[in-house]
């Protein structure tokens, strides 16, 4: 009716012929006719969501009439049983299954609904008879009853009898039933006697012993125990596991250390002095029968006995005794604080106990001055004797003690108290030193311990130096003393790296002054090599980067390639450092071409001058000048009596001092470790890619041009493994080579035919083909349509929860509106009635 909701769906072309259905579209009429529907259906739906109104018969194959009623009913349990086996509440127990006894269920029998009869024993159980429960328990009402005699049904009732014939009747049926249970029970005994007295008749006749062969066939008869029986039992004999003590943690380890260390040094002084441990500990001191300890007394007593002599009063002994405790009071206090302490509990007890035994006895008769001074006299001769005696037992503990080391250290300040410290003892006494002084000064003891102990790192390591440095290096000292060196790096990681960074950046200054002023550089000295050994015990050398080890990396390949060759110490010196090398690179593998190229230079001085060359050499060697041959041995008899022997790294101090001989023989073994580090080189890069190209040189010097049957057998099995592991590693690379591609046609002239389609229509290969397209495109079709109607239906949906939470908010509202009005309706009774009040 209304024009403006009418909508005109115009096409482009008018088709004669072809019906349209959809000319004129009413959205208004549609939108309606779609709420409609939806609130009959989909309202609805929404509405009952929680609501069920319809009974469904679940029960397993109730309608299945292929499964036979036992397969229904064992299926069912199965299900039942399923559905318990998740406790809906965790806390009863109870609620999984009903437990049954003779199929009388426990829990019923648990209410003890069993009375026992008073008069009955033990064995005879049963419940209260009727008539008895009646009379008892029934209020009276059944006495009164009519009963009715079984012969007599259809006739005239009886009369009823009174309480009282009731009552005899049922204390004789008690009676004669106690009677009968009794008669029963006495025949049972006698029965019972019989057949016991019968049975030992007749075990005397059955009773006989079997012979050994019937035993021994039993015990074979008999089924040996399993190994699971004999595991059970051997589980059941075992000892259970006792809880252990828990691990204790770094600090209470270094105090206990550290109180074990006091000690032992507390004892130490004690037997240096002479201080005997049994003079120390209190003495029993002998009680009379008839003493009553009545003369104990709490205070010492300070009073002395009078003493003259030549008519004046003696005062030396008591200076003696003054000065004695002197002397014992300066003794004690150099001493440690657990000593005195000791000392000073041992002194109270012995002044304790001479003040108990010098009046115990107050109330007794005194002898004359005369004879107490006389056994005063006796007893200091007595005394002085034993302590001769005991001088002389001490003598050679004082000495043992004196020359045991000390067992608490301080840690030194400076590098000359350590080192005075150290000198003068063994290798096994300077280890334990060090142990003590980190065991005493353990950073979690006091605050400053940690910056001593940092100090002590670095006096030890230039204390290693300092031994590598001397004229006899003492190599085995210092490879002990890596050990505490180890111990500290751990413990203080910085500043043990800031120490080596020290040396190191030191070392490399030094070489970059001699190389601007003399032009070319020399090897280190011993000490810079052990240096850089520690290095790579103290840091992992496997990084791609670490502070430490990278400039220790770095200094040594500037070492091999700007340190000239023009003595044998040199040459050592750089194979130690090839050696190092291999060390650091053993895990990472990491190429470092300096040690390949010092490698073909020592085989390159080992060789005659007059040698061609097929090969190029690096700096510091040079193919023409002087110190080409430092390593060619010409000498057929030292070549004849050469051995392999490892190069001792001391060698370098003392070459000068060596015979021609002994020189050749250093020659010789320097090229077989040349060789020996060729292998190991050919190991640890056989998987560069390169390989073969970074060894070239190296192969073409080794075949071409080492005189090898002029080399002892020895030598020549050296030789002949290196080049062996050179020439047998494979290739793993392919040379580069253009990518074939398939040759392009030449353009053709013919004409390309293509099928003519006819205008506004889909054409297809097949009828198969068509089918498929329509099918496609009618699924997307309907899966539009789907899917707008489900926005449709969400939409829809959500209007009307928005309703319902409208017009719960509008009732609440409401609600408080209506409370607040009634309030404030009180309130405005509430203060009229206050103002009345006041106005009357």
């Amino acid at each position: 009716s209304n024009p403006f909701e009418v909508k005109v769906n115009r096409q482009k072309f008018d088709i004669l012929g072809r019906k349209t259905k959809n000319d004129v579209g009413l959205p208004g009429v549609s939108r309606s006719k779609a709420i409609k529907k939806r609130t009959h259906t989909l309202l609805k739906e929404y509405k009952e969501r929680e609501k069920t109104n319809v009974f469904k018969d679940k029960r397993f194959g109730e309608y299945n009439t292929n499964i036979t009623p036992e397969e229904k009913m064992i299926r069912r349990f199965a299900l039942e049983r399923q559905q318990n086996y998740g406790k809906k509440n965790i806390y009863n127990l109870n609620e999984d299954e009903e437990l049954t006894h003779y199929g009388q269920s426990l829990a019923e029998i648990e209410k003890l609904n069993d009375i026992v009869d008073s008069d009955s024993d033990a064995e005879e159980r049963g419940t209260l008879s009727a008539e008895l429960t009646a009379a008892h328990f029934g209020g009276g009402g059944g006495l009164l009853r009519k009963k009715v005699s079984s012969g007599q049904q259809d006739e005239e009732e009886e009369k009823p009898k009174s309480r009282k014939e009731l009552i005899e009747e049922m204390i004789a049926k008690s009676k004669q039933e106690k009677q009968e249970r009794q008669t029963r029970r006495e025949t049972a005994l006698e029965l019972t006697e019989k057949l016991d007295n019968d049975w030992k008749e007749i075990q005397a006749l059955i009773a006989r012993k079997p012979p050994k062969s019937e035993r021994k066939d039993r015990e074979a008869e008999k089924p040996k125990p399993d190994e699971y029986d004999m595991i059970v039992r051997e589980l059941g004999f075992e000892m259970k596991a006792k809880p252990s003590e828990r691990m204790k943690t770094e600090e209470e380890l270094a105090k206990e250390e550290q109180a074990r260390l006091q000690k032992l040094e507390a004892d130490r002084l004690r037997r240096m002095r002479g201080i005997d441990e049994q003079a120390d500990k209190k003495k029993p001191s002998h009680v009379s029968a008839d003493d009553l300890a009545d003369g104990f007394i709490l205070d010492k007593d300070d009073r002395r006995l009078l003493s003259y002599k030549d008519g004046k009063i003696n005062i030396e002994n008591e200076e003696e005794e003054k000065e004695e405790e002197e002397e014992d009071e300066e003794g004690g206090e150099e001493d440690n604080e657990n000593e005195e302490e000791s000392e000073e509990e041992s002194a109270t007890e012995d002044e304790e106990g001479g003040a108990a035994d010098s009046h115990s006895d107050l109330e007794s008769d005194l002898e004359s001055e005369e004879e107490a001074s006389g056994n005063k006299v006796e007893k200091k001769h007595k005394t002085n004797k034993h302590e001769s005696q005991n001088v002389e037992e001490l003598d050679p503990k004082r000495e043992a003690a004196k020359s045991e080391l000390p067992y608490t250290f301080a840690v030194p300040e400076s590098y000359e108290t350590f080192k005075s410290l150290l000198a003068g003892r063994t290798i096994e006494q300077q280890l334990i030193i060090l142990e003590r002084i980190q065991k005493c000064n353990h950073p979690s003891l006091a605050v400053g311990n940690k910056a001593k102990l940092e100090k002590l790192f670095g006096f030890l390591l230039e204390y290693i130096g300092e031994l590598a440095t001397l004229d006899l290096p003492e190599l085995r000292a210092i490879d002990k003393l890596v050990l505490p060196l180890y111990n500290l790096c751990q413990m203080f990681p910085e500043a043990a790296s800031d120490s080596i960074k020290f040396i190191l950046r030191d070392a490399a200054h030094d070489m970059e002054e001699i190389i601007e002023v003399k032009g070319r550089a020399t090897f280190p000295g011993l000490d810079t090599l052990i240096y850089l050994k520690i290095t790579s015990l103290l840091f992992p050398t496997s990084d791609f980067w670490h502070p430490v080890v990278t400039p220790a990396f770095m200094y040594m390949s500037q070492l091999l390639t700007k340190c000239r060759i023009t003595t044998l110490q040199d040459v050592i010196k750089g194979l130690f450092i090839c050696c190092l090398f291999l060390e650091y690179v053993s895990l990472s593998r990491r190429f470092v071409p300096e040690l390949i190229n010092f490698l073909l230079g020592v085989l390159h001085i080992s060789l005659p001058k007059k040698q061609a060359q097929g090969y190029t050499v690096v700096h510091p060697f040079t193919p023409v000048g002087k110190n080409l041959e430092l390593l060619l041995v010409c000498d057929k008899e030292d070549l004849e009596s050469w051995q392999k022997h490892n190069l001792p790294l001391s060698i370098v101090t003392r070459l000068k001092e060596t015979s021609r001989t002994e020189i050749n023989h250093i020659r010789l073994s320097c090229l077989a470790l040349c060789f020996d580090l060729i292998k190991r080189c050919a190991v640890l890069y056989e998987s560069l890619p390169s390989f073969h190209e970074i060894m070239h040189p190296v192969r073409i010097l080794l075949t071409q041009h080492v005189p090898v049957n002029e080399y002892p057998e020895k030598m020549q099995e050296w030789y002949h493994s290196a080049l062996k592991e050179l020439e047998n590693k494979v290739k793993h690379y392919t040379p580069l080579i253009c990518e074939k591609k398939k040759p392009v046609p030449l353009k053709q002239y013919t004409p390309k035919i293509v099928k003519v389609l006819e205008f506004g229509r889909k054409q297809a290969g097949s009828k198969k083909e068509q089918e498929r397209k329509q099918l496609i495109q009618r699924h997307k079709r309907e899966l539009k349509g789907a899917i707008r109607e489900i926005r449709k239906d969400n939409q829809f949906l959500a209007r009307m929860q928005l309703s319902e939470i409208m017009e719960r908010d509008s009732a609440r509202k409401r609600k408080v509106k209506e409370l607040l009005g009634s309030l404030a309706t009180q309130e405005g009774e509430w203060k009229a009635m206050k103002r009345k009040k006041w106005k009357n």
